[in-house]
């Protein structure tokens, strides 16, 4: 009888434990991090980096990121071109103050990781992929964006490169 109420006992928590969610690591982001962009002129970074980063690289399905970064912390170096990035002909920071990517999907690929999601700027949303490496704490990846799918454009500056190159590095902590 102690046998078979052992034997149960045991086949119920393996049971259990087998249908236990495996929780991907939860990470803060960390001061250095940059979110830099390169047009050309002009080129820059975003200061305002916040959200979620859910990853772990041996389970990549509960991995996710759900991040933003503040419109109003532009930087180009120069404080007229940074109040003429916020206004209405380009990124409007009042109506539209934040950029935000939201994963749905993140995979393992030759060198390194690409997470698939919804890139959300200017009042437009499109699907992205952002190839990154996760090494010593640290996302680094990048892209290119046109400008012009995001209604990035004031009809003044025809000379300005429509691709912007996008790179991030954000370091991590538990």
């Amino acid at each position: 009888m102690k046998k078979q109420a052992f034997l149960l006992a045991a086949i119920a928590l393996i049971a259990a434990v087998s249908f236990t969610t495996v929780q991907a690591q939860d990470w803060k982001i960390a001061d250095g991090y940059s979110v830099k962009f390169d047009g050309g002129d002009p080129s820059g970074e975003f200061t305002g980096l916040k959200g979620t980063i859910k990853f772990d690289e041996k389970n990549l399905a509960a991995s996710m990121f759900n991040v933003t970064i503040d419109v109003n912390t532009i930087n180009t170096g120069n404080g007229m071109k940074n109040q003429h990035a916020k206004g209405a002909g380009w990124f409007d920071a009042e109506k539209y103050p934040t950029i935000a990517f939201t994963s749905s999907a993140i995979t393992k690929t030759s060198t390194g990781y690409e997470a698939k999601g919804t890139l959300d700027m200017h009042g437009v949303k499109k699907e992205i992929t952002l190839p990154f490496t996760f090494m010593n704490n640290i996302f680094a990846g990048g892209f290119e964006v046109n400008r012009m799918d995001f209604n990035l454009d004031d009809g003044k500056h025809a000379k300005m490169a429509p691709t912007l190159k996008v790179s991030i590095t954000v370091p991590v902590t538990k």
